[in-house]
């Protein structure tokens, strides 16, 4: 029987990548939320402007919410312009939610935002990951797993 493929969504632009987030964390699962946004940061995100490296979801009153994720103002915008670290609301399914408030309380896992982009009809999107903690001493096995598969392939590149 063959193995099912992972879930991935239709990404066409990405704006940011916490890539810190897979080594700190162990990725269970992973959704696609929408992005409630105010003009100026549509804006923003299509300059290839913004950051999520400190950033977190949360749920709060049945809603999830996006903290601490920056994105600057926009140039162009004036007085019209967005506050940069606002709490951002992510569009998702009731069902969804009630995973995640399941996940957070009873498992004691994060929701943790993975990458920021646009889909192919120019919506902007966040892969959200339900995850949980690493320790330090799983975090330096990874290092060494990692360092390995780097030394182990340019063994191969110079053996042939």
């Amino acid at each position: 029987m063959a193995r099912p493929k992972p879930v991935t969504f239709d990404k066409l632009k990405i704006v940011a990548e916490n890539r810190r987030a897979r080594f700190d964390y162990y990725i269970e699962d992973t959704f696609e939320a929408g992005l409630a946004l105010q003009g100026t940061e549509v804006k923003a995100l299509r300059a290839g402007e913004a950051s999520i490296a400190e950033s977190y979801a949360e749920v709060k009153d049945g809603q999830v919410w996006l903290i601490n994720a920056n994105i600057p103002e926009y140039s162009h915008g004036n007085r019209l312009n967005h506050e940069p670290r606002r709490p951002r609301k992510l569009l998702l399914h009731e069902r969804e939610i009630e995973k995640f408030v399941g996940a957070v309380e009873r498992k004691g896992m994060t929701l943790v935002p993975l990458m920021v982009y646009f889909n192919r009809t120019g919506r902007a999107k966040v892969e959200l990951a339900l995850a949980k903690g690493k320790q330090n001493h799983d975090k330096r096995a990874s290092t060494k797993e990692r360092d390995w598969k780097r030394d182990k392939a340019r063994l191969m590149r110079e053996r042939g």
